[in-house]
């Protein structure tokens, strides 16, 4: 089976394009994680960039866009299980995924194997583990699960919350499925700050001049609450505020250039998180032609899975 690959980043740094032309090296197909594009219709907003998706006149298949109604709530858990089923459908056809997107939370969702389904309280295990010691609490977990951290074991409580979890999904087997971690060989994308911040200023620029004041004002003539698009963020909420006329057109552009910025900078401070809890990410500068990119995580393919 295929190993999978994952590419991430902080917003504008061309994750989308470079996994286009990696897939089409690879014979893969693309699985966005990315927490808005699962929205129909929030398109320039959230900079699905479909137009990417197609290279040479070949259309290169992705999933996980388009599959929520703007308006509603899509969270993790329901993305976790989506991507699982997508991921599997991929690799049993021979291919190979490649991961891409900048939501940290719903990329360690899939290579962490998050446990998310709610789990019911269990007066009977908890009376049951009442006696024992915290040494002895720790050693049953992990007769469940590897401890990466020590974020299950900080407390008493962490820990019988983290058996009931383990147990619970033992004797739920189907579940289990979904919060498997995956393997994957991770590649990030980075720059000097100064240069991001230009490219996103310059995107978001480009992206009002394409229309997009204009899609959000579609998604409210639709009928979507302006509530939820406030909650939506960034893009959504400060063009929503703009067209409420709650702000002008300068501060919207102040605001949400500035929130854009910082939403980058909260991207790269998961991702160096993700290193500290053992991820293995190799950093590509952005500044590299796209040529010397593909070179680089092509060798860094062969290098994490020999044959």
């Amino acid at each position: 089976m295929q190993p999978m690959i994952t590419i991430l980043g902080p917003t504008a740094t061309g994750k989308t394009r470079l996994a286009t032309r990696l897939a089409t090296l690879c014979n893969g197909e693309i699985v966005s994680a990315d927490s808005r594009q699962v929205y129909q219709g929030m398109n320039i907003g959230t900079g699905k960039d479909l137009k990417d998706y197609r290279i040479d006149g070949k259309a290169i298949p992705f999933h996980l866009i388009d599959i929520a109604i703007p308006g509603t709530e899509y969270n993790v858990f329901q993305y976790q299980q989506a991507a699982v089923e997508a991921i599997k459908n991929i690799q049993n056809q021979g291919k190979t995924v490649i991961l891409c997107g900048g939501s940290g939370m719903y990329i360690e969702a899939l290579l962490k194997g998050y446990k998310l389904f709610p789990v019911p309280e269990n007066q009977s295990l908890r009376s049951s583990l009442e006696s024992k010691t915290d040494d002895e609490l720790i050693t049953l977990l992990l007769n469940y699960k590897s401890l990466h951290n020590t974020t299950d074991i900080d407390t008493r409580e962490r820990m019988l919350k983290a058996l009931e979890i383990e147990v619970y999904y033992s004797q739920h087997p189907k579940l289990s499925q979904f919060a498997q971690a995956i393997p994957s060989t991770i590649f990030g994308l980075y720059g000097n700050r100064e240069v991001i911040r230009s490219k996103i200023t310059h995107r978001l620029r480009q992206r009002l001049s394409e229309g997009m004041i204009e899609e959000v004002q579609q998604l409210l003539d639709q009928g979507v609450n302006p509530e939820q698009l406030l909650r939506y963020g960034l893009e959504y909420k400060y063009i929503t505020l703009y067209l409420q006329r709650s702000i002008t057109y300068e501060e919207m552009f102040r605001l949400l250039n500035i929130a854009i910025h910082q939403f980058s900078k909260r991207q790269m401070t998961w991702f160096r998180k993700m290193e500290r809890s053992g991820f293995a990410i190799h950093w590509i500068d952005i500044e590299r032609s796209e040529e010397e990119k593909l070179a680089e995580m092509m060798a860094g393919i062969v290098v994490s899975n020999p044959k």
